[in-house]
């Protein structure tokens, strides 16, 4: 029936009495009143690809207003980074249109005037960054971007959900210095690294080194205190078999007698010693036949008594 309008589902028309703004259709089934209403025209943005892949952005004009969440994908900008180096970026802007009287009467060319703004949006946050900056640094782009598109576009009722950055192209000058530069900087690390390496092996060989003089400190240092306990215990039980000899000697010749005895001896194992020289003659002093008598005398008093075994 003449008049009436089918509105597809997520879509809005706008719709004019006598040229000026009357009202918003919704999808379904709708009225529009012959020669006194029309529909508003607007102009849509949407990327097509061909078979062989040529991407290639199309402008139609059509009088449904989307309200789903539209993809808006730019040509490649150019722009220059702080330190002045040019390259190309290729953003992608996601939006959705929640007034659309505000997306017809707020601009002419809705999608249009959001690809300038993207332009210069996308000149002004990279020009204040450097090269490194701009290439690590992806999120904070799209975030930037985004705080400043929803800002612009908020007049004409649209709302920017998220900006990306598909790729970002350095000139192929600037490629080859990066590349080098990433060879450098990996050699760098290797380079520390090695050196890092060489490091912790000398000083874990000079721990070990130490830790091993300590050790050799250490048994040393056990070993002569077991030689001098050894000489010591040698000693002592030297001194207590003399002591018990001497005791002996005590009871069976008396005291006086004994200690002519034991210095008696002491006199002949010096003798001993001094006769183990290289000398062919040997001299020996007055006094030891005199010595050498006690020890006679001494001998006479172990002899048995008559009788004895």
């Amino acid at each position: 029936m003449f008049g009436f309008q089918i509105i597809p589902q997520a879509h809005a028309v706008v719709v004019e009495r006598l040229g000026k703004f009357n009202r918003i259709l919704p999808s379904g089934l709708r009225f529009i009143m012959p020669i006194f209403e029309s529909k508003r025209v607007i102009f849509s943005r949407s990327l097509e690809i061909d078979v062989d892949g040529t991407r290639r952005i199309v402008t139609r004009k059509s009088y449904l207003i989307d309200l789903r969440e539209q993809v808006l994908d730019f040509p490649q900008q150019s722009v220059i980074t702080q330190d002045n180096v040019t390259m190309g970026i290729d953003a992608v802007l996601f939006y959705q249109v929640q007034n659309p009287e505000k997306s017809v009467y707020g601009i002419s060319n809705l999608a249009d005037g959001m690809e300038k703004v993207v332009q210069t949006s996308l000149r002004n946050v990279v020009g204040q960054m450097t090269l490194d900056e701009t290439l690590s640094s992806r999120e904070t782009i799209n975030s930037q971007l985004r705080i400043i598109l929803d800002e612009a576009t908020n007049p004409w009722g649209v709302r920017i959900t998220r900006v990306e950055l598909q790729e970002i192209s350095p000139s192929a000058e600037i490629r080859h210095r990066m590349e080098l530069q990433m060879t450098a900087e990996r050699e760098k690390r290797a380079e520390i690294l090695q050196a890092e390496g060489k490091k912790q092996a000398a000083v874990l060989e000079a721990e070990g080194e130490a830790t091993a003089e300590i050790r050799r400190a250490e048994a040393a240092k056990q070993a002569k205190i077991l030689e001098a306990e050894g000489v010591a215990q040698a000693r002592l039980t030297v001194a207590e078999a003399e002591a018990q000899a001497l005791e002996a000697i005590h009871q069976k010749i008396g005291k006086d007698r004994a200690t002519d005895y034991l210095i008696a001896l002491k006199y002949l194992e010096s003798l001993a010693e001094i006769s183990n020289g290289t000398a062919t003659k040997l001299f020996l002093p007055y006094e030891a036949t005199g010595i050498l008598g006690a020890l006679g005398s001494v001998r006479e008093m172990f002899k048995t008594e008559p009788g004895e075994a």
